[in-house]
């Protein structure tokens, strides 16, 4: 086939359980050249403010700065963020992250966002005016008062004592004190990066649609709940009448609610994930430099239509009018789908093998011949 197109943007988000998203790029890139040596690629690893984000903003060359926080357990664990002049990426599956947890482990009650807020001064302590807050697999639903904590607020329940860590003890709390916050916080910007846009509570919350991927049964999905709704009436006590009206707001039950405490006490700006980390990273100028542009993720299904990285990448694309082919383990979207999203074709793991397992174990190398299929039929 004659050679289309001279520069390819690999811009994919992680194959998750199997390879990152500078391995991603890394193994599309050598499968490409097999085929068509002669083509120039970038590659550009992209995140929706999920585990990984802080991976992105490394390889598109931010400084990585690693630190110990409180972990969900509330021991002890190694987490980083990414620094770039003033501005930090904070990514809070580093610090209250599922994968944090021992196989099998979930703490849907009792996990703790501590840490997250420990990476947030530790961001401050490193110069940062302009914070991206990036949050998404979480292990915790405490609404953000671990976060809160570590910055300086004082959550106490009815004798005074500071109320334990998790979700489900904030239904002792009977005062917040916010006079305690660091008060370089009132002049940092805080962008609250997520590809979620759920309420605190009810049936659409925090609790009831993550809670039962964090272990938590029904009615540890009741407690949370219910221990949520009293957090924001104590909380909206201490920050005024709008932490009400943020209840229902896009975003608050991000993360187990921590894009409520967010939002309230550190007056965040919330903005879809993929979007806030394109602009950190600068896409819109590597895609004006692409004449192919390449992108993708583990499953590429409903839900990444719906605010995830591929369809943020996809929807920049075709508004600067360049094709866009994902990339992925399994594929579970129609092709009219698709190409409502923007993308020109999707090329999947599963199409070479159909044992999911198999796909896992071995991505790499399956993701090179997908690569080599790619450039045959693209470039």
């Amino acid at each position: 086939m004659t050679q289309r197109r001279g520069r390819v943007l690999i811009a994919s988000d992680k194959f998750k359980g199997s390879l990152s998203a500078a391995e991603v790029a890394d193994r599309v890139a050598v499968g490409v050249r097999r085929v068509r040596p002669q083509v120039a690629i970038e590659a550009l690893p992209i995140a929706d403010g999920g585990d990984g984000t802080v991976a992105a903003a490394v390889t598109a060359g931010f400084e990585r700065r690693e630190l110990t926080v409180t972990g969900p357990l509330g021991t002890p664990v190694t987490a980083a963020f990414a620094l770039r002049g003033d501005t930090a990426v904070v990514e809070m599956a580093q610090a209250a992250g599922l994968q944090l947890l021992p196989r099998g482990t979930f703490v849907p009650l009792t996990g703790t966002t501590h840490g997250v807020g420990e990476l947030l001064r530790a961001a401050l302590d490193a110069g940062a005016r302009t914070v991206v807050l990036g949050v998404g697999g979480s292990a915790t639903t405490d609404g953000g008062a671990g976060m809160l904590a570590a910055l300086g607020a004082r959550l106490l329940d009815a004798d005074g004592a500071p109320v334990a860590r998790g979700g489900a003890p904030l239904r002792t709390l009977a005062t917040v004190d916010l006079t305690g916050l660091d008060p370089r916080l009132a002049d940092t910007e805080i962008i609250l990066a997520s590809d979620v846009d759920n309420p605190l509570t009810g049936p659409r919350g925090a609790a009831a649609v993550y809670g039962p991927q964090k272990g938590a049964s029904e009615q540890d999905v009741e407690v949370l709940d219910q221990a949520l709704a009293h957090y924001a009436r104590v909380l909206g006590r201490a920050a005024g009448p709008r932490a009400a009206e943020l209840v229902t707001a896009p975003g608050a039950g991000a993360a187990g609610g921590v894009g409520y405490g967010a939002l309230v006490a550190l007056d965040a700006t919330f903005r879809p994930g993929v979007r806030v980390l394109m602009d950190v990273l600068d896409f819109d100028t590597a895609l004006r430099r692409a004449d192919l542009v390449v992108t993708g993720e583990g499953s590429l299904d409903r839900q990444t239509l719906h605010g995830k990285a591929p369809a943020g990448v996809a929807e920049a694309a075709r508004a600067a009018g360049r094709p866009v082919v994902a990339v992925c383990g399994r594929l579970a979207v129609s092709g009219a789908e698709l190409a409502a999203a923007g993308f020109t074709a999707a090329y999947a793991l599963t199409d070479l093998e159909p044992d999911p397992r198999r796909c896992i174990e071995q991505a790499g190398p399956l993701l090179e011949r997908l690569a080599e299929r790619l450039a045959a039929e693209r470039l």
